[in-house]
């Protein structure tokens, strides 16, 4: 190729390659409103942004990965968490999280209650947008160990996942229709996954009490006086848990609030009967 060929090579292909990039940028322009959800972007969720502003919030966290890496991000913590339980802890995060514990402590923002309400609607409007399946897996937002190991839960979670050793009191996952085994796998992977605020362990709380001992538990809530559910063992005491969280909030518990369970009540529409029973068959097994 001599001189001039390689010129004429070298101005089409730019040619060429600017065409392309014009015609990507143009393609992604056409579909921001609907991957946005740009009709649902009201005055409460533009004033969430502003108050997500205002309370300099991403010099800690991060929205679609952008932002710092100080504490987890955000991008789908409305859906993982639910308002209930947002809205308490953006009131008072020191009464979820101890510092000592977790070796990082939200500050208390002294925030109004209608900064309070737009900002959820705002996290609920980013988590809402098409950003194709990113973040891959829930944060867990923890610090806890695992009694016995030197693992946080979320690698102990990874850990499983690429076939490592077991959180204790899980079973592993065979390549049968075990419904038990079938349970344990959805608890590691539905969306919002169980295993981002529960987990397994003995006395390791997260966003949600630890399920070490679930069943008989189930068992000795029913057997309770104030216990005003419709379960009558400890199967339907737990399948009450995942479809209607608030049917019963255990008296004292600080998973909830004003009698409203922080356990986001959409698993009842977001699964099907059969992924529920196998749920069901797992956690049943956690004595």
């Amino acid at each position: 190729m001599n001189k001039r060929q390689s010129r004429l090579f070298a101005v089409v292909s730019t040619a060429l390659a600017a065409v392309a990039f014009l015609g990507m940028t143009v393609d992604s322009h056409r579909q921001f409103d609907a991957l946005t959800n740009a009709k649902n972007i009201t005055p409460a969720v533009a004033h969430g942004k502003d108050v997500w502003h205002k309370y300099n919030c991403v010099n800690c966290h991060t929205l679609f990965g952008e932002g710092a890496y100080y504490a987890p991000d955000l991008t789908k913590i409305a859906q993982h968490r639910g308002e209930a339980y947002l809205h308490a802890y953006m009131q008072d995060p020191s009464k979820f999280y101890d510092e000592t514990r977790h070796r990082r402590l939200m500050p208390k923002q002294n925030l109004a209650e209608n900064e309070i309400t737009d900002l959820i609607a705002f996290l609920d409007w980013v988590s809402k947008v098409d950003n194709q399946g990113w973040p891959p897996r829930p944060i867990l937002v923890t610090g806890a160990s695992i009694p016995g190991t030197d693992l946080t839960t979320e690698q102990q979670a990874t850990k499983a996942e690429q076939g490592g050793s077991q959180p204790p009191g899980a079973r592993p996952v065979g390549s049968g229709q075990d419904p038990i085994a079938l349970g344990q796998s959805l608890f590691r992977s539905v969306a919002p996954a169980c295993a981002a605020c529960h987990s397994v362990a003995p006395g390791v709380n997260m966003a949600g009490p630890s399920l070490a001992g679930v069943a008989t538990r189930a068992q000795q809530h029913i057997g309770t006086p104030d216990y005003k559910g419709q379960a009558k063992d400890a199967a339907g005491y737990i399948r009450e848990s995942i479809e209607h969280p608030s049917a019963y909030v255990v008296p004292g518990a600080m998973y909830s609030a004003n009698g409203q369970s922080f356990m986001p009540a959409t698993y009842a529409k977001e699964l099907n009967s059969e992924q529920i029973d196998q749920l069901v068959a797992y956690l049943a097994t956690l004595k």
